[in-house]
């Protein structure tokens, strides 16, 4: 971005993670002596992002009086600690992000209306996992590289019977699910370099199947994988093969290949769209 803020600082905060009591002390900060604990003065997160951006994720779970506050924060662009009268100006850019409903959530009097008019100026829908299947894929592979090499682990592969599974499934928790659960089998898999179905949660795996022979042989289980993925993405865009090949990343050439590999499709006829 081109911004003015760009290059100041960019501090996150996960609403839901924080203990309300915590919460305010947290973000605003606090004066010495506010509270049993408060051993010195203490500037918050918001002034730390002052010149910069405040990102505040799960903003469905703050509390009410917390959401006066950041109105309040929002409207007059000041901010006063906990224990203090005296105000402090901010000058800060808010991003915010909730997997909640709002308008729900103002309808049952969990949310103010007058904050979520206020902070949905600019708004981005992101679709939940379940509409993106094509990406599941891509969050799989990344978050299975990353945890793993967090563990200082050696390169680890997804049975093609368990990202069937995977990519199956309805992911209600959406990301953060899929990175939990991601991070459980890793765990579970203990040196194994290869995550199988038997690996995975009830939720995900709710008949608790083995892996398939195939699973043990990494060229087999590739072949298969790629068999069951293109098959399905056919299904998925209408066996509309140019777009097919456009949403999962392939050429056409690519896309075309692979179908001629594996037999899919006796028509392998000219591209269509």
């Amino acid at each position: 971005g081109r911004g003015t803020r760009r290059a100041g600082p960019f501090v996150a905060v996960n609403c839901g993670a924080i203990p309300d009591h915590l919460l305010e002390s947290e973000l605003f900060g606090h004066a010495r002596g506010s509270f049993t604990g408060a051993l010195r003065d203490k500037a918050g997160l918001l002034e730390e992002a002052n010149g910069g951006t405040f990102f505040l994720d799960e903003i469905g779970d703050l509390s009410l009086p917390l959401q006066a506050k950041l109105l309040r924060l929002l409207q007059e662009r000041e901010i006063r600690r906990v224990g203090e009268t005296r105000t402090r100006r901010i000058d800060v850019r808010f991003i915010s992000a909730t997997n909640k409903e709002l308008e729900k959530e103002i309808e049952q009097g969990r949310f103010r209306m007058d904050l979520y008019y206020r902070l949905r100026i600019l708004t981005i829908e992101v679709p939940p996992l379940r509409e993106r299947r094509e990406d599941i894929l891509l969050l799989i592979n990344h978050f299975v590289d990353k945890y793993g090499r967090e563990m200082g682990r050696e390169k680890t592969y997804v049975s093609p019977g368990a990202l069937e599974m995977m990519v199956n499934y309805p992911w209600p928790g959406n990301i953060r699910e899929l990175q939990n659960e991601v991070q459980r089998c890793l765990i579970l898999t203990g040196g194994d370099s290869l995550i199988r179905e038997e690996h995975l949660s009830a939720k995900v795996n709710p008949r608790r199947e083995p892996s398939a022979a195939a699973g043990e042989n990494y060229f087999l289980a590739k072949a298969e994988f790629e068999k069951r993925f293109i098959h399905q993405a056919l299904i998925r865009f209408g066996h509309n093969k140019a777009r097919t090949a456009k949403e999962v990343g392939l050429t056409r050439q690519g896309l075309f290949k692979l179908l001629k590999k594996h037999r899919i499709g006796d028509d392998l006829e000219s591209w269509e769209g």
